[in-house]
């Protein structure tokens, strides 16, 4: 099916499930716990067909952006070769086959020496590269040490695979990365001055105390991950050594991060939106009225929704739920009996609660009782998020050889925090 085929049939298995809930209120009854377990089968459907549609629409960007950065660098690779080097050559790449079952290829421009010395570093380390493949490689880093940047493509594959498995960094405001300094201070107004008075025409007011000034400062915090690969995988392994090294620590960084920026403490790593804090979202932004003990309710999204003045209900404005809670609020309907969960009518396309994407994630809280945490909306371009440290990878050659691998250990400095709690509204139960 296409991409458009995909999401109609998706509006068809919506359509049909609400039909369900919908033909139990005509009755003026609650739905049974049979058209209940059949509503949740259809959606898992439905959900299916979503999740392929965005996997589609995804691989065919990635195609497109293939293409027009190898472009980029091959321009860049003529401007001065070495003496000896070999010429770059066209491949075509087969990709691994989607969920969708579909298997394609797409023709990229390689140069045979930076592939070469890549893979060589990877597999032997910084001492077996040679004079050439030196200068393909090195970026002003210390080749005795173990330590080298990646080639330019492998570095921009890496950062674009966290990108896609951590959706805090695409709402999030993410700030460019600091060069020298050790932490990114920002002056902020924490008290306006009081309101003036009514005074005769002579008098001058009351002067004000109440007018101060503070700081956000985020400090990156270091990130590091370990993997130990076989030198046999590596060896025969036909998609490559880079790929295997870039899509684990591409996937641990990710989640790492993404579990961070949602329930970290504060403490040697970014601060969570779903952590209660004087330096993030504090207590005062927990909203439960409308909420039963065990479950939310439309009315308490709708209180959720409107503790936030209209300034932050426009542009970045989004939910955050478990999946367990998006499968709770897909059968809630406002006052006016419309559904407040609404699917997403394009790939890629988040769906919505009263009009706002909701975003999923395995970290958001997930437990169903009195006076917790079950979602959270917000305008998240006041999530600031800065890096220190681009990924460096130091490859351990001898230390494993007695069980035939090579250890890799990637390295990275992050932080992150809210910068204005008023910009946001976690859901809590009653």
């Amino acid at each position: 099916m296409t991409i458009k085929e995909m999401l109609e049939k998706r509006a068809e298995l919506i359509a049909k499930a609400r039909a369900l809930f919908d033909a139990a209120e005509k009755d003026s009854r609650e739905p049974n716990a049979e058209e209940r377990a059949k509503f949740d089968t259809i959606m898992e459907d439905a959900d299916e067909l979503k999740a392929q549609a965005d996997t589609r629409a995804r691989l065919e960007s990635a195609e497109s952006d293939t293409s027009t950065r190898q472009t980029t660098m091959d321009r860049a690779d003529r401007a001065d070769p070495p003496k000896d080097a070999k010429k770059p050559e066209k491949r075509s790449i087969e990709l691994r086959p989607s969920v969708c079952g579909d298997t394609r290829s797409v023709e990229v421009t390689v140069d045979p020496v930076r592939e070469a010395a890549f893979r060589r570093l990877l597999l032997e380390g910084p001492s077996r590269i040679t004079g050439d493949e030196t200068r393909a490689l090195q970026k002003d880093s210390d080749v005795a040490g173990g330590y080298l940047s990646a080639s330019e493509q492998f570095n921009a594959e890496l950062i674009q695979a966290v990108d896609n498995m951590t959706f805090m960094r695409q709402i999030c405001r993410v700030l460019p990365p600091l060069a020298t300094a050790d932490s990114l201070g920002t002056p902020s107004l924490d008290n306006d001055p009081a309101d003036p008075t009514w005074v005769a025409e002579l008098a001058i007011g009351s002067e004000d105390s109440t007018m101060d000034f503070g700081k956000r400062a985020l400090q990156p915090k270091p990130l590091a991950q370990f993997i130990k690969v076989s030198r046999t995988l590596l060896r025969r392994s036909t998609i490559g050594a880079e790929s295997i090294v870039r899509d684990r620590l591409a996937y641990k960084t990710g989640v790492v991060q993404e579990n961070a920026f949602l329930n970290g403490s504060g403490a040697g790593q970014p601060l969570g939106v779903f952590t209660a804090s004087a330096d993030g979202v504090t207590t005062a932004r927990d909203v439960s009225t409308g909420n039963i003990a065990t479950d939310v309710r439309g009315d308490g999204l709708l209180e959720a929704f409107y503790s936030l003045l209209p300034q932050y209900r426009t542009g970045s404005l989004a939910w955050i739920f478990h999946r367990a809670g998006v499968k709770r609020i897909r059968k809630l309907k406002d006052g006016e009996g419309r559904y407040i969960w609404q699917a997403g009518i394009l790939a890629a396309e988040p769906d919505t609660i009263l009009g706002h994407p909701v975003y999923e994630s395995e970290y958001a809280p997930n437990t169903w009782s009195t006076g917790k945490y079950v979602g959270i909306l917000g305008d998240f371009s006041r999530y600031w998020i800065v890096d220190a440290l681009t990924l460096q990878i130091q490859v351990l050659i001898e230390l494993y050889a007695s069980t035939n691998q090579n250890g890799y250990i990637a390295r990275s400095e992050t932080d992150g925090a809210p910068v204005l709690a008023e910009a946001f509204a976690r859901v809590k139960l009653g």
